[in-house]
């Protein structure tokens, strides 16, 4: 596929490419993972990642957009990729409990040095602070206080859409670089993220597909995606198709040491639910 344009969808400098992050929930996301898209992905609602190519774009879900999604027809991207968040703030002078909804079509993450993906969707969860010049305005107290949030799961889509946010900005270097760090994402997961009124949360993933991005920074390089298809892994590099070995995944964790180099490493996740088709 066409080279670099993985800066997009950093991560620092305000240029996040995920819909759900802790900071912002109007941000976009366009993933692109695989040059055949004739066979498609979810060519039906009931969200199965069987075709042979992958090619997804998900539109912006900006406040306005959502404040008109009630008077518009879902369509299959809402069927397949769209789940639930909810934020609780906890007011630390009065002790009230605010929450909110919001949906999103893929998630964000942060990643660091030689962990999981799971870890990585538990910091998504972390609780913050929220102090000084970023106090959360209390309605029951009618005045700015000090506050405690944490953004969790509520309800998990049929096909859960993973960000890795392998880029960000360097004051230092006064530019982006690529975060090449180890991530494990195993072929089976279960999200422990998920909020206590949670619809779903024993829900049981399928890792399906990968984007990978090769390169070693985020204004050159190439794409190229890996797509699991009637049990067989399949390797899609602009025309050519390779079939790998599951065990060939390892190779696209990330590498064990920070020093900046040219890296194949997973972008992109794709999991599909095991209950999906039923």
């Amino acid at each position: 596929m066409g080279s670099g344009g993985g800066g997009g969808g950093g991560g620092g400098g305000g240029s996040g490419g995920g819909i759900a992050t802790k900071s912002s929930s109007t941000t976009s996301t366009s993933t692109s993972a695989s040059n055949s898209t004739s066979n498609g992905a979810c060519t039906n609602s009931s969200g199965s990642l069987n075709g042979l190519g992958v090619s997804i774009g998900i539109a912006d879900t900006s406040t306005s957009t959502q404040n008109n999604s009630a008077n518009t027809e879902p369509t299959w991207v809402h069927e397949i990729f769209q789940g639930t968040l909810t934020s609780e703030t906890r007011c630390l002078n009065c002790e009230t409990v605010s929450s909110k909804d919001e949906h999103f079509f893929d998630l964000q993450v942060d990643v660091d040095q030689n962990t999981s993906i799971t870890h990585c969707l538990r910091c998504f969860s972390n609780t913050e602070t929220l102090c000084s010049d970023n106090k959360f305005k209390c309605d029951n107290c009618c005045s700015y206080q000090e506050a405690q949030k944490r953004m969790r799961v509520k309800k998990l889509p049929m096909i859960l859409a993973l960000h890795l946010k392998r880029f960000k900005y360097m004051e230092q270097f006064n530019r982006h670089i690529k975060v090449s760090h180890r991530v494990v994402f195993p072929l089976e997961l279960r999200l422990f993220n998920t909020s206590d009124d949670a619809v779903n949360p024993d829900r049981l993933y399928d890792l399906m597909a990968v984007v990978i991005h090769c390169g070693s920074g985020p204004n050159r390089g190439h794409y190229i995606s890996i797509v699991k298809s009637h049990g067989l892994w399949l390797l899609f590099d602009d025309d050519m198709v390779d079939k790998i070995e599951a065990s060939t995944i390892e190779d696209f964790y990330g590498l064990t040491s920070d020093i900046q180099k040219s890296s194949e490493t997973g972008y992109i996740l794709f999991y599909q639910s095991r209950d999906c088709n039923t």
